[in-house]
C-alpha cells in the first residue's frame, strides 16, 4: 500500500515501477520459503514429509506467471477502511491482484482480490462509491503493463462510462485452458462468490453468464476465508466429463489454490468397472429417486428377527439371552435409523451388555474387557451373522437386476411391472466381476454402499453442469457434502439427458439441500448479441418461461449462416476462421465427426480433440456436439444443425443440444448446412 499521489509527468512509468517492485517482492517471498531448513524442527520422518509437502505447495503457490498480471486494479480510498480492515488509513492506496505480496518490512504491495479491502473494486459504483475516490484498471500485453483507465467515483461531474479495458479483457482471444476472471468479476457475480460457507447456492445461468467461473472463484474465496476448516474437511469440483475438467483445471492454480480435487460423478461412484450402457428408458428408471427406497428395502430385508436364544458359556456358567430380548435389541437398532453396517457392529455389543446385566445381578463385577470378550464369543458371532448378515453392495444390486422375484418383492408399490421389466437384465450373470455394469448401476451401488457405511462428507462441493444429473446422481453428490455446503451451477435450457432436471427446487431436494438459495445470472459477458439472440429462438421449445440471456458485449462479433454443398466447403470455412486471432471450434453431430476428421486431414489442417490444450500453432478443435457443453472458443463453425438435433433420441433433447452448440462462440459464429435448418430456428 502507498499514499495516493501520482507522478503527474508519467503515471504509467510509476505503475510499471510498482509492478517491477511487486514481482521482486514475490521472488523474495518465494526464495524465503525455498531457503527454509526443516531439519531441526521435525520430530520424525512423517512430520518431515508432511512439512516438506506443505513447503513445496507454498513454493508452487508463489510462482510468478510471466504472462499473468500480478495486479489488475487499484483502489484509492478517501478515508480509512473500517476497523475490521485495519490495514487502511486515510488516503491509502491498494493494488488488487491474484495473491497477496508484501515487501521486506511486511507491508502489502499487492492485496489479494478476496480480501475485504478489495471488495469495492467489484462493488463500488457512482451511486454507492463505498468510500472509493479512484478505481484504476490496468491493461496488459502478455505480462507487460501497457495501459490504465481511471474511474473517479467521488466526482459527480464525471459521466458514467463503460470501461474499455474491462470490455477488452472480457473479449480477449482465448487460446489454451480456461482463465480466471478476477479482473472482470461483476457485482452480481461477486455477491455469489463471497456468499458464506454455511449456505448452499444454486446458480441458474444461461450461456456466457460466467456461472462456471463464479463457482470456481467461490471455491477460491472460501479457501481464503475458511482455510483451516476446509483444509480439514476438503473441497471438490465436479464436472460433466474429463474434457471439461481439463479445460478448467488451471483456473484455481492460477489463483494460488492447489488443493482442490476435481472429478466427475462417475469417478465418485467407481466401485465397479463400467463396461456396459443402458438404453434411455432403463437409465431413467434407474436414475429415479424411487430407487433409493427399493434399495433401502432390499438392504434391511436381510435383517431377520431372532427365534432362538443366545447362550454364552463362560467357565462353568451359562448366560442365556432370550429371543424376545434379542428382538427388542434388534428393533431398537432399526428404529434408530443408523447405517446398516454400524448397527451390525453395535449388535454384538448390545447382546454382550445384556449378558453383563445378568452377571451383575448374580453378584459379579464385570468390566469393559469382559463385555468385549462376550461380544467376540462364538455364540454371539453366530447369532449376529444369522440376525444381521453382512451385505455386499454390488452383489445386492446384481441380485436386484437379475432376480425378478427379488426385485418385485422390494419394488412393490414403488415401481410398476413395466418399470421392473425395463431394468431387469435379459441374461443371467455369473459374478460381480463379469457383469457389464452401466454408469447408472454404479450409482445404485454407491447408494447401497452409503446405506451400509456412511459416505465421508467434504466441507464444500461445486457441481457444474448440474442440469444433466439424475435424482440418484444428485443423491450421490449430496452424500459428499452432508455436513458441508455446495455450489450448484447449471442451465435448465441446456439439459440434454432424458432425466434432465426440471426445476432447481427438485434438484436441491434430491441433494438434501432444500434450504439452498437459487440465484439467476442473466447478463451475458461471453456470447455476442446476434449469436445469443439467434440461439434464444429455441428457448420457447426447450425451456418455456426461462429468461433469455441479455448480452452486454459492446463488440457485436459476427454471425453468419451459409448453405454449403459438402465437407470441402466446411473445411474451407475452417481455414477462413483460422486467419483470425484466437481459438476455433468445429462443432458437429457425433455421427459426422469421422467424415470431417478425414476431410481436415486431407486438407492438411491439424486439429485437436476436446480437452486437448490449444496453442498458438494449433488452434482448431474438432468437437462432437455431445462434448461441447461448458467449452468455449473465439470462433465456432457449427456444422449441420439438423444433424445435431437428429442425433438425439427425442426432438427436445436434440434442440437443447443444438442450443449448447450455438452458444460456444465468444467472437463469431458461422452456421453451415446443406440439409436445411430446424424449423424452430425460424
Amino acid at each position: 500500500m502507498s499514499t495516493p499521489v501520482d507522478d503527474p509527468l508519467d503515471p504509467l512509468s510509476r505503475e510499471r515501477s510498482h509492478l517491477a517492485g511487486s514481482r521482486a517482492a514475490l521472488r523474495a517471498m518465494r526464495e524465503d520459503v525455498e531457503s527454509l531448513d526443516i531439519s531441526d524442527v521435525t520430530a520424525n520422518w512423517v512430520n518431515a514429509e508432511v512439512l516438506a509437502r506443505q513447503i513445496d505447495d507454498r513454493i508452487k503457490a508463489l510462482a510468478d506467471l510471466s504472462d499473468t498480471p500480478l495486479f489488475f486494479g487499484r483502489l484509492d480510498y478517501l478515508h480509512a477502511p473500517g476497523a475490521e480492515q485495519a490495514e487502511g488509513a486515510e488516503g491509502e492506496r491498494f493494488y488488487i491482484g491474484r495473491r497477496h505480496v508484501h515487501d521486506a518490512e511486511g507491508d502489502p504491495m499487492v492485496i489479494d482480490w478476496r480480501a475485504p479491502v478489495s471488495q469495492p473494486f467489484y462493488r463500488a459504483s457512482k451511486k454507492d462509491p463505498l468510500d472509493i475516490g479512484l478505481r484504476r484498471r490496468f491493461g496488459y500485453t502478455g505480462g507487460d503493463l501497457t495501459a490504465y483507465e481511471d474511474e473517479h467515483l467521488s466526482d459527480p461531474a464525471e459521466a458514467t462510462r463503460t470501461s474499455k479495458l474491462l470490455q477488452q479483457e472480457i473479449e480477449r482471444p482465448r487460446v489454451g485452458p480456461m482463465r480466471d476472471i478476477v479482473a472482470t468479476i461483476q457485482p452480481e457475480q461477486d455477491e455469489i462468490v463471497r456468499s458464506g460457507l454455511g449456505g448452499t447456492v444454486c446458480v441458474q445461468g444461461g450461456p456466457g453468464t460466467g456461472k462456471t467461473a463464479v463457482g470456481l472463484h467461490r471455491v477460491a474465496y472460501l479457501l481464503y476465508a475458511h482455510r483451516e476448516r476446509l483444509a480439514r474437511t476438503g473441497t471438490l469440483v465436479i464436472g460433466p466429463n474429463k474434457s471439461f475438467l481439463h479445460y478448467i483445471e488451471q483456473v484455481l492454480p492460477a489463483l494460488g489454490e492447489l488443493s482442490v480435487r476435481q472429478a466427475t460423478v462417475d469417478d465418485l461412484v467407481a466401485h465397479v468397472e463400467v463396461r456396459g450402457a443402458d438404453d434411455s428408458t432403463a437409465a431413467v428408471v434407474k436414475g429415479d429417486a424411487r430407487m433409493a427406497e427399493v434399495l433401502r428395502r432390499a438392504v434391511y430385508a436381510h435383517v431377520s428377527m431372532p427365534t432362538e436364544p443366545v447362550v454364552v458359556v463362560r467357565g462353568s456358567r451359562r448366560w442365556r439371552v432370550p429371543a424376545y430380548e434379542l428382538e427388542e435389541i434388534v428393533r431398537e437398532l432399526l428404529d434408530r435409523d443408523i447405517r446398516y453396517g454400524a448397527a451390525r457392529e453395535a449388535l454384538p455389543q448390545r447382546i454382550a451388555h445384556a449378558v453383563l446385566v445378568q452377571m451383575e445381578r448374580s453378584g459379579e463385577a464385570p468390566d469393559d474387557r469382559v463385555q468385549d470378550a462376550v461380544a467376540r464369543n462364538s455364540a454371539v458371532k453366530a447369532a449376529v451373522k444369522a440376525i444381521w448378515p453382512p451385505v455386499d453392495p454390488a452383489k445386492l444390486v446384481l441380485r436386484l437386476l437379475t432376480d425378478a422375484d427379488f426385485l418385485a418383492e422390494h419394488a412393490a408399490e414403488i415401481l410398476s411391472e413395466d418399470e421392473q421389466k425395463t431394468i431387469l437384465w435379459a441374461k443371467p450373470v455369473r459374478s460381480v466381476k463379469s457383469a457389464k455394469w452401466s454408469a447408472a448401476d454404479a450409482v445404485l451401488i454407491d447408494e447401497v454402499n452409503d446405506l451400509v457405511s456412511r459416505t465421508a462428507s467434504l466441507g464444500h462441493v461445486v457441481l457444474d453442469e448440474a442440469q444433466d444429473l439424475s435424482p440418484m446422481q444428485y443423491r450421490a453428490v449430496g452424500r459428499r457434502c452432508t455436513t458441508g455446503s455446495a455450489t450448484i451451477l447449471g442451465d435448465l435450457a441446456q439439459g440434454t439427458t432424458p432425466w434432465a432436471t426440471r426445476s432447481w427446487d427438485e434438484a436441491l431436494a434430491h441433494l438434501g439441500k432444500s434450504e439452498g438459495v437459487i440465484e439467476e445470472l442473466t447478463a451475458g459477458f461471453r456470447v455476442p448479441t446476434d449469436v445469443i439472440a439467434y440461439a434464444s429462438r429455441l428457448l420457447p421449445h426447450i425451456a418455456p418461461g426461462l429468461a433469455p440471456v441479455a448480452s452486454i458485449r459492446e463488440n457485436p462479433g459476427f454471425f453468419e449462416i451459409r448453405e454449403v454443398p459438402g465437407t470441402a466447403e466446411v473445411v474451407s470455412a475452417c481455414g477462413e476462421l483460422l486467419r483470425q486471432e484466437g481459438s476455433v471450434g468445429l462443432i458437429a453431430a457425433d455421427a459426422r465427426i469421422p467424415a470431417l476428421a478425414e476431410a481436415l486431414t486431407e486438407a492438411g489442417l491439424t486439429y485437436l480433440a476436446p480437452g486437448e490444450e490449444t496453442t498458438r500453432q494449433t488452434r482448431l478443435t474438432l468437437v462432437p456436439a455431445s462434448l461441447a457443453k461448458g467449452l468455449e472458443y473465439d470462433y465456432v463453425l457449427l456444422d449441420e444443425p439438423q444433424a445435431v438435433v437428429d442425433g438425439e433420441p427425442d426432438e427436445r433433447t436434440g434442440l437443447r443440444r443444438l442450443y449448447v452448440a450455438l452458444t460456444r462462440a465468444v467472437s463469431g459464429l458461422v452456421v453451415v448446412h446443406g440439409a436445411g435448418l430446424p424449423a424452430q430456428l425460424g
